[in-house]
């Protein structure tokens, strides 16, 4: 029998990639979108999935689960803003709480059980049990909060995945490596810190199959209701990853060290205290993951 799966996020980068693995695995896959999400990157999906759109109210979720009827949840969907303005609060706020909110409260209602949910490593600024990089990260954390409720007045059981520093192939977001890669390609100057932040980069096959393997721990009902880092196990300093580009590629980047000052709470050391998840570790080292990403 096909498993029924229900994505948030899924045409964003990570969450395009796990909707074609799911695929692939033979799953009936099902899509919240927005009126004007960009399908880009599930272009080569359409016609195998099945969409629902979310109109900013309870009833289109509730409508979604109902045609649905998913076996899991993934919910991959955020607003990120590494630095946040008063004009971006109601976004972050709606689009990371509210929405997922009415996600939970539609799960309750429908009797639909298992959640993995995707949290990130920055909700723990300088290896503290909880401590918000950031406004996004506080977001993510609330909304934790929000699970723990409807899980302790429901069937839900939850598994949530933190995520480092994904990157890989179609991954146009405009953060770190795409920066990177448009060095590379247009030798086009950069300028940055010191470099001496150290990251933890966790190719997006390997992220999504953190997901794949979450969910077999909730099916086997192995694990509920915990956290898991979702990490390479090792760090590389901006710096340094730009020497390894350029290793990889022969060429000198333009990249200009020290131009630019530190973000305020700046993560310099990624949090590491977390707990591993079971049956899972990474396939895609950190060199073949850059050439996958550079060469695509």
């Amino acid at each position: 029998m096909k498993i029924n799966a229900l994505i948030t996020g899924g045409s964003g980068f990570v969450g395009s990639h796990l909707v074609k693995k799911l695929l692939t695995l033979n799953y009936n896959v099902h899509v919240i979108i927005l009126p004007d999400s960009n399908l880009d990157l599930l272009k080569e999906c359409i016609g195998k999935i099945t969409l629902h759109q979310y109109n900013h109210d309870y009833s289109s979720i509730d409508r979604a689960m109902i045609a649905s009827k998913p076996d899991i949840v993934f919910h991959l969907a955020s607003v990120f803003i590494s630095q946040h303005k008063d004009s971006d609060i109601e976004n972050l706020i709606s689009s990371n709480i509210l929405f997922g909110t009415y996600l939970l409260e539609a799960m309750t209602n429908n009797n639909v059980a298992h959640l993995i949910n995707t949290g990130t490593s920055w909700q723990h600024y300088e290896n503290k049990n909880y401590s918000p990089v950031n406004l996004y990260a506080a977001t993510k954390q609330a909304f934790e909060d929000v699970i723990k409720y409807y899980s302790e007045i429901s069937a839900i059981k939850v598994i949530h995945l933190k995520l480092f520093d994904t990157y890989g192939k179609n991954d146009q977001r405009p953060k770190l490596m795409k920066l990177l890669k448009n060095c590379v390609q247009n030798n086009q100057q950069l300028e940055m810190s010191e470099g001496d932040q150290l990251l933890d980069m966790v190719y997006v096959d390997d992220v999504v199959s953190a997901f794949i393997c979450a969910h077999e721990l909730l099916i086997e009902d192995q694990i509920s209701n915990e956290s898991f880092g979702v990490s390479s196990g090792e760090r590389i300093s901006l710096k340094n990853l730009v020497f390894k580009i350029n290793e990889i590629t022969g060429k000198e980047l333009p990249v200009i060290f020290g131009a630019r000052p530190y973000r305020n709470r700046e993560v310099m050391e990624p949090w590491d205290t977390f707990k591993k998840l079971p049956n899972w570790s990474i396939s895609i080292n950190l060199t073949d993951g850059l050439k996958n990403y550079l060469y695509e």
